[in-house]
């Protein structure tokens, strides 16, 4: 567990406020663009929704040069909120903007809501809610719909259901949504969606929790608060809050690091929490609140042709990787798979002529028609991702640089559920993420085979080549 990192100032200011019921915990960094909007909205919010506890915002940043802490102290004021709800709460709302410190000499999102728990836990809240700053969906309800759960249902634990673009979310939809299924049984759509709600109670587990890695002190901490919830027992629920509008991210431009980050810690998670999943069978539903809501998400393009050159690309370089950190089919069954993705990467530059001086970057649609042979087998993502967990519990040293050699292989699921759902909607697209649910849960036999075999013959169990860190 870390420290108390607070600064003397961050500690004056809590005994400036003394004590609060409720807190809204907004992390940071260079979102001066749209946390405006953010904080006007949780401050509508709590004075809308919650008018007779005592209130706080905080905004934990990361040092932004854009100004993001000026536009959070500048947003208009809380009674100007006031008369425009025609709302006069018992207690007046507080807000403060504050610099976060690193933990253990890490910055990032989890060190922003280290200072935020750290601030709920001295402040004594009975309900924390977290939201991203850079979200352009969020209503005043979001508020009343993560904390509610907690203050009105006894729960410890609410996470967000959205309805996202069917290319949205890639990381939530190929690794955390069917692996924290398949391992702990609970269906929770979004585990690292980003805005929570978390009980007085659970925010005290988390800063008294051990494995407070780098990863989690970055986009780590997600995953981490969801699975320190469901290994410990926590009630948890989600709750609809409809489209998640927030900055568009391209899987094969942007999200490398955040892959690292959160399968790494998901990874040591699972090796950390074996006794809590390796008797589960099947999986049932979370309790959800608030109304269906039906909303038209906003496109996100991605680049299909990056996605498929960089799998053949890494298949170059890190074949011998590849074949040490996965069972030997598994290993050959990607590398077959990335040759292709080579050829048909090959086809997509032929047929839209975008080798040709001066061509444009196509569109979606248009790649992932030109490359419609392409797929990536549903039960072969599952068996990479269970022998990722088994050679993480037999090499915990390695784990960082096989989660890096794994992001080619990431791009190639990604491209392939590109291609598969190109002519569907989002909610027929849906279909396609439970079914490859399912098959995580399926194939949790091959994991627990091989898990317990460990023990055994901890080679054999680790189906780890001899040739790792060769060529093709």
């Amino acid at each position: 567990m870390p420290e108390t990192v607070l600064t003397p100032a961050i500690r004056a200011e809590i005994a400036r406020l003394e004590r609060a019921d409720i807190m809204v915990g907004i992390p940071s960094f260079k979102n001066a663009a749209t946390i405006g909007y953010v904080v006007r909205a949780a401050q509508a919010g709590l004075v809308q929704y919650f008018p007779d506890l005592r209130p706080v915002v905080v905004n934990s940043d990361a040092g932004s040069p854009d100004g993001t802490g000026r536009v959070v102290v500048e947003t208009e004021p809380p009674d100007y909120v006031e008369r425009i709800l025609l709302v006069r709460p018992t207690n007046k709302l507080a807000r403060v903007s504050l610099t976060y410190p690193e933990v253990h000499g890490s910055g990032g999102k989890g060190a922003a809501l280290h200072t935020i728990f750290e601030i709920a836990a001295a402040l004594e809240v009975q309900a924390l809610v977290v939201v991203d700053s850079d979200l352009r969906s969020i209503l005043p309800e979001w508020i009343e719909l993560l904390a509610g759960p907690i203050l009105k249902g006894g729960y410890d634990f609410v996470a967000p259901l959205y309805s996202r673009h069917k290319h949205d979310g890639t990381i939530t939809n190929t690794v955390t949504y069917p692996l924290t299924r398949a391992l702990y049984g609970l269906r929770i759509r979004q585990p690292i969606g980003g805005d929570f709600g978390v009980s007085g109670d659970l925010v005290r587990r988390y800063l008294e929790a051990p494995g407070w890695t780098p990863d989690v002190s970055k986009f780590g901490i997600d995953i981490w608060m969801t699975t320190t919830a469901l290994a410990g027992g926590y009630a948890i629920c989600q709750t609809r809050l409809g489209a998640k509008v927030h900055d568009p991210k391209d899987p094969g431009a942007d999200l490398g690091p955040m892959f690292r980050q959160v399968v790494g810690t998901i990874l040591r998670l699972a090796v950390a929490n074996a006794d809590r999943w390796h008797e589960v069978r099947g999986s049932h539903d979370v309790p959800a609140y608030g109304f269906e809501r039906h909303a038209t998400p906003p496109p996100l393009e991605i680049n299909v042709l990056r996605l498929l050159s960089e799998f053949h690309a890494g298949s170059l370089t890190m074949a011998g990787t590849w074949r040490g950190m996965l069972a030997p089919e598994t290993a050959a069954d990607v590398l077959d798979l990335a040759t292709e993705a080579g050829a048909v990467a090959a086809s997509i530059r032929d047929h839209l002529g975008l080798d040709r001086p001066g061509s444009e970057t196509a569109t979606t649609a248009a790649m992932a028609e030109a490359a419609a042979s392409f797929m990536f087998p549903d039960d072969l993502w599952a068996r990479i991702v269970y022998d990722l967990i088994v050679t993480a519990r037999r090499k915990p040293e390695a784990v960082d640089s096989r989660v890096a050699a794994l992001v080619p292989v990431y791009f190639g699921r990604v491209a392939s559920l590109v291609v598969e759902n190109r002519d569907l909607s989002t909610e027929r697209a849906e279909g396609h993420v439970e079914r490859q649910a399912r098959e995580f849960e399926r194939l949790k036999p091959y994991l627990l085979a091989r898990w317990d075999a460990e023990a055994g013959d901890p080679a054999q169990a680790a189906g780890e080549g001899a040739d790792e860190g060769a060529g093709t």
